[in-house]
């Protein structure tokens, strides 16, 4: 073996040594944990209304079931690995999933309202920016990663833009049509009022969606 080969060598393995410090938590706050609740602390699972350019409904505007609204407003305790508030934490790496991936999110569509204050705290109020529709479980997620310390949230989304691909159109008006006509009263994604039917009430919010897309 030759001298330039043992080098080549040892350098390859001081590499592989430093490779872990190379991405090592720099931070200084650890894997961030956290505590957050809805304003609404009823037995009921509440319905956002979102359209993907922002015009749904702001979350204290949240649907009950069956009619009625109350407010499903999210507030965050952001914390580190020491339990002490993270401060001015970026809002874009703290956002809304479903878990079973129904709400379809624009860019940072989901994202909280802004960064963490002085004592860590960031709330979900403002409309989203997001189409399709879930009735699963809702996490918070942090930097890619679910908070487990918090139990999900039972929170619903329903959207105009009924297939997900982030623009209200004329296939989302069939499909809404066919939920109209054929499912009236077990179609859930179609129930933009939230009274248990499909009806002539939940139009207006159809047709004043159409062309609605991601900003």
């Amino acid at each position: 073996m030759t001298r330039y080969s043992c080098i080549s060598i040892s350098v390859f393995l001081l590499c592989l040594f430093l490779l872990p410090a190379a991405y090592a938590d720099t931070t200084g706050i650890g894997m961030p944990t956290g505590e957050y609740e809805m304003a609404y602390q009823g037995p009921e699972t509440l319905t956002l209304f979102v359209v993907p350019d922002g015009s749904g409904n702001s979350f204290d505007q949240a649907s009950l079931p069956y009619g009625g609204q109350a407010d499903a407003t999210i507030t965050l305790l952001l914390m580190d690995a020491m339990n002490d508030p993270i401060a001015h934490f970026p809002f874009e790496d703290i956002w809304l999933e479903s878990r079973d991936a129904g709400l379809v999110p624009c860019r940072g569509g989901t994202t909280a309202d802004a960064n963490t204050d002085a004592a860590g705290i960031t709330t979900w109020a403002t409309p989203l920016h997001a189409g399709g529709h879930s009735q699963s479980l809702m996490d918070v997620i942090v930097n890619g990663s679910t908070l487990d310390q918090a139990a999900p949230l039972a929170l619903s989304f329903n959207s105009p833009d009924l297939n997900g691909d982030l623009i209200v159109n004329l296939t989302d008006l069939q499909i809404f049509t066919e939920d109209f006509y054929y499912f009236f009263d077990t179609s859930f994604r179609s129930d933009f009022h939230r009274d248990g039917v499909v009806n002539l009430s939940d139009l207006p919010p159809m047709a004043e969606a159409i062309g609605a897309a991601c900003p």
